[in-house]
């Protein structure tokens, strides 16, 4: 197996823990601990930061249009980086999704979806969990009675 495989194999079996303290166990210290933007997400940026110091300097391609992206991920040190680029933000974003529904009192039942999307397309999973935050508030702001008339 070449060395970028292994890591990417590597990279994806770490993140598999996180996700699931965070659907099953988002109460646990750990869980924050570990998945938070702490321990996890600071591993999958060193490897990311490795990746792009060593290999970068040595690529063609670049940011400037399709063509030139398509060129520079073509070289599977930097696709590697991509994905675990991939890996380490969705997860960040799917424990601050945990973090804020606690903070905000919404049900885990109601975020676990959201999670779950958001690991397999993330800006989908965090449209859905934005879109409850913002039902949730219309549904409190709803529920707050009028204001007193003023005589």
């Amino acid at each position: 197996m070449a060395e970028p495989e292994r890591i990417f194999t590597l990279a994806s079996l770490l993140v598999v823990p996180g996700w699931l303290l965070l659907v099953v166990a988002p109460r646990w210290r750990w869980s924050a601990r570990l998945v938070g933007p702490v321990i996890l997400p600071m591993l999958l940026s060193a490897l990311y930061i490795a990746s792009i110091a060593l290999h970068l300097p040595h690529v063609q391609g670049g940011f400037g249009s399709l063509a030139e992206v398509r060129l520079l991920f073509s070289e599977d040190w930097i696709l590697l980086a991509g994905w675990i680029h991939y890996l380490a933000f969705d997860l960040f974003v799917g424990s601050w999704q945990v973090r804020d529904a606690q903070r905000l009192g919404i049900s885990h039942f109601i975020v676990v979806p959201c999670l779950l999307l958001t690991f397999i397309a993330g800006p989908i999973g965090l449209l859905s969990y934005l879109l409850v935050r913002i039902l949730r508030r219309s549904a409190s702001i709803d529920a707050l009675p009028e204001p007193a008339a003023v005589a």
